[in-house]
C-alpha cells in the first residue's frame, strides 16, 4: 500500500506517494520547475540542474535539485524564489551558449528567463544530460554506451570507441537526445549562434502565474514529463 506525505511547495500543499521526487510531485501539482535532464520512469542523476529549488529545514534553506531530493512529510520547497529563478537563469544561459544548436535547449533557455546570451558560444554536440545512457542501461538494459574520460574530456561514448556486438541498435539514445531537434531556422553555423526566442509569445500566461505549468509547449522538444501520457 502506498505511503503518502504532505509537501508544502511554493505555499500549496501537495499530496504525493512516499519516494516520489520533488520535481514529479510538482509537476503531477501543475508546479512549472524546468527540467532537462530528466525523464519520467528513468533515474534521476541532476546534471542539468535546472529544477534546483531551495529546501527549508528549521528556517535554514538549503538549494539543491528537486529531481534527485525525495518527498518527505512536513518539507518546505520554495521552486520559485528571486535567487532560485536567477541561479537557473543563469544555468540555462550557459547551457545554450554551449549547444545553441537545440531547439530543446533555446526553448528552456527562454522558459528560464534567459534575455541574452554573455558567454561565447562553443556549438557543442553534447551537454552530458546523460539521458542516451541511462535509456541504454534501464530501458533496454544493453549498456551499450556510457561515460567516458573526467572534467573537459566527459563525453558519451562505446566502449573504446567501437559499437558493441550487444547494442541492439534501437535508436533511442538518439531520440531522447535533446540535441536531435534543431532550431526553427535551421543549424546555426559556427560564429553566427544567436538566441532564438522567436516563441516567447508563450510565456505570456507564465508572467502573470509565475511557477505554474500554463502548458506553455516549450518541453515538448524534450518530453517534459507535463507532457507524458498526454
Amino acid at each position: 500500500m502506498l505511503q503518502y506525505v504532505n509537501v508544502n511547495i511554493d505555499g500549496a500543499t501537495v499530496r504525493a506517494p512516499k519516494g516520489t521526487s520533488v520535481l514529479d510531485a510538482a509537476i503531477e501539482y501543475g508546479i512549472c520547475i524546468p527540467h532537462l535532464c530528466h525523464v519520467p520512469f528513468l533515474s534521476d542523476i541532476g546534471a542539468c540542474r535546472l529544477c534546483i529549488v531551495e529546501h527549508v529545514v528549521n528556517g535554514r534553506s538549503e538549494v539543491t535539485t528537486s529531481c534527485t531530493l525525495n518527498v518527505e512529510e512536513g518539507m518546505v520547497i520554495r521552486a520559485n524564489t528571486d535567487k532560485i529563478r536567477r541561479l537557473r537563469r543563469n544555468l540555462a544561459e550557459l547551457l545554450v551558449a554551449q549547444a545553441p544548436n537545440s531547439r530543446a535547449i533555446q526553448d528552456i533557455a527562454l522558459r528560464c528567463g534567459v534575455k541574452e546570451v554573455r558567454y561565447p558560444f562553443r556549438n557543442e554536440d553534447c551537454v552530458l544530460c546523460g539521458r542516451c545512457v541511462r535509456v541504454c542501461t534501464e530501458i533496454w538494459q544493453a549498456r551499450a554506451i556510457g561515460f567516458v574520460g573526467r572534467g573537459k574530456d566527459r563525453h558519451v561514448d562505446f566502449p573504446f570507441g567501437i559499437r558493441p556486438d550487444f547494442c541492439k541498435q534501437c535508436g533511442n539514445c538518439v531520440q531522447i537526445c535533446p540535441m536531435t531537434i534543431p532550431p526553427c531556422d535551421g543549424p546555426m553555423k559556427p560564429g553566427e549562434e544567436y538566441l532564438c526566442g522567436k516563441c516567447e509569445s508563450q510565456l505570456m500566461i507564465a508572467d502573470e502565474t509565475p511557477g505554474s505549468c500554463v502548458w506553455c509547449q516549450l518541453g515538448e522538444g524534450f518530453g517534459c514529463g507535463r507532457y507524458v501520457g498526454v
